[in-house]
């Protein structure tokens, strides 16, 4: 059984940082690409970033130059680093792997940027 568990969200101020982690189990990641999205109130999700396994990172122009996405293979564990947030940056944050050809996503870890 996948599992994907988000952590790591919270309520920050304008230009602060927040670290995303997502542990997953139930197999291991580390040959498959992994990705995090987003979706905020009243909107449709959308992509923020992927890593491949190798380690090749491709990012949403909203986020590029202010998120790093990374992972753990060890650990099968994946992480968003977040600095410079905006407002338009509060979503709840889902990470996702596409394992034997199904997509899994995890439960969501809220982020809120507001002063």
């Amino acid at each position: 059984q996948v599992q994907l568990v988000e952590s790591g969200g919270g309520l920050v101020q304008p230009g602060g940082s927040l670290r995303l982690s997502c542990a997953a189990s139930g197999s291991s990641f580390s040959t498959n690409p992994m990705a995090w999205y987003r979706q905020a109130p009243g909107k449709q999700r959308e992509w923020v970033a992927t890593i491949t396994s190798g380690g090749s990172t491709n990012y949403a122009d909203s986020v590029k130059g202010r998120f790093t996405i990374s992972r753990d293979n060890a650990k099968n564990t994946l992480y968003l680093q977040m600095n410079s947030l905006k407002p338009e940056d509060t979503a709840a944050y889902y990470c996702n792997v596409v394992w034997r050809g199904r997509p899994y996503w995890g439960q969501g870890t809220q982020v809120t940027v507001s002063s």
